[in-house]
């Protein structure tokens, strides 16, 4: 049995199917899930190459798509699930939006916000990293094999 509850693998799963599009597209395999009153309100992988946008993060692109649907650029009972710790710009974001809790899979030990703080987040937001974390990190570790 898992130490997560499995609310948190299934929308991880969901974050991973989004890596996996993202990697089929020639993308760094990063998903993201935004759940928020038990149903995906967001989906999204990177698209930095496809749109020549190095800020078009999975993060970022869940975040815009979010807002969208829910008509508030605010979060707090949303969850973002995401493969890989947030980048320092994903986690300012996160912090803006006020998302209520981060669940990701992977850390991220080059650039992942960790190294710099917990401050960048907003102080009400909650943080659950592990999830699925063996398969996220596989999944990232793969791709950059076959890059090389």
């Amino acid at each position: 049995m898992s130490i997560f509850d499995n609310e948190d693998e299934y929308y991880m799963r969901e974050a991973l199917r989004e890596a996996q599009a993202a990697r089929d597209e020639g993308e760094i395999p990063i998903g993201a899930v935004i759940e928020c009153g038990g149903r995906i309100v967001a989906r999204a992988h990177n698209n930095t190459e496809r749109l020549h946008d190095v800020t078009a993060h999975a993060e970022m692109v869940a975040f815009t798509a979010a807002a969208n649907t829910l008509g508030s650029k605010y979060l707090p009972n949303c969850t973002l699930y995401v493969t890989v710790e947030p980048c320092a710009m994903c986690a300012g974001a996160a912090g803006w939006t006020q998302v209520g809790r981060i669940v990701y899979g992977a850390p991220d030990e080059k650039r992942g916000f960790s190294k710099l703080g917990r401050a960048m987040l907003h102080p009400k937001t909650q943080l659950s990293p592990g999830v699925l974390e063996e398969e996220c990190k596989e999944l990232m570790t793969d791709f950059f094999k076959g890059k090389r």
